[in-house]
């Protein structure tokens, strides 16, 4: 694990940090892996056709993203995360957070920003749920080259 891993998590606004940090360090060593409890659950409702809505477990987690950061590694940068609103909830185990991300197209240098809401859920100290809302169209432009 890099230093930015290390520790239980103190709440659902640190997994993000941890994840952005992550995002824009260019560190594609599994951010959410790491965090991720090993019973806990990704969930992205608007993937795109043939890709999974609901993964369970870290391991699997982990089988499903490395070959697809794999694939997408040195053709896009993540150059900025911004416009983050926090929305605490009554279970302080759970946020929900609005973002919006920026990357680079290496090929060609085009940009482009997609906004993303994600429900955070932290149990002991790991990521319990990651429910990430995503424009998987605007995502794919940028890494089309």
């Amino acid at each position: 694990m890099t230093e930015v891993d290390q520790g239980p998590l103190a709440g659902p606004r640190e997994a993000f940090e941890r994840f952005r940090d992550h995002l824009l360090a260019g560190t594609w060593a599994g951010p959410l892996e790491t965090m991720l409890a090993d019973d806990g659950v990704v969930e992205t409702p608007f993937a795109p056709p043939g890709a999974p809505r609901r993964i369970q477990g870290r391991e699997a987690f982990a089988a499903w993203a490395v070959p697809q950061r794999e694939a997408l590694g040195g053709r896009i940068r993540f150059t900025a995360v911004r416009d983050v609103v926090v929305h605490q909830t009554a279970d302080p185990q759970v946020a929900v957070i609005e973002y919006e991300v920026e990357g680079v197209r290496e090929a060609d240098g085009m940009r482009a920003a997609a906004p993303f809401a994600v429900v955070v859920r932290v149990r002991d100290g790991r990521v319990a749920l990651w429910r990430e809302y995503q424009n998987p169209l605007a995502m794919a432009l940028l890494a089309t080259a």
